[in-house]
């Protein structure tokens, strides 16, 4: 039986690891040292307050994950879809699981992420 999630991997363009460090810094995760093994293949490792992790791993043939994704939830959902507005990020709002809120949004790369408010 599963128990829990540890964590999950986006990709990411090579090259890319600040992009990638400054996105994270906006949605206030920290960041993480990677395993010394795994250095050399690039990306960069992230931790929720919780322990969940976001890995982003260096993918050849990077194509951006449009659908799939991870759901996040925030303590203050207006003031994380500010906050990406305010830094030129596109936030979609949806109705679909109302009264629930929720909206879209990308990281740099354009892979597809959800954020959610604390269920009600």
């Amino acid at each position: 039986m599963l128990s829990k999630c540890d964590h999950i991997q986006l990709a990411m363009p090579k090259g890319e690891e600040a992009q990638i460090r400054a996105f994270c810094t906006l949605l206030g995760l920290i960041e993480i040292p990677k395993p010394a093994t795994l250095v050399k293949r690039g990306g960069a490792w992230f931790v929720l307050p919780d322990g969940f992790q976001i890995h982003y791993g260096v993918e050849a043939d990077f194509m951006p994950a449009r659908k799939a994704h991870p759901a996040f939830v925030c303590d203050d959902l207006d003031g994380m879809a500010q906050r990406l507005m305010e830094a030129n990020f596109t936030v979609i709002w949806d109705e679909e699981l109302a009264p629930r809120r929720r909206f879209y949004s990308a990281d740099p790369f354009g892979n597809r992420l959800e954020f959610m408010e604390v269920s009600p």
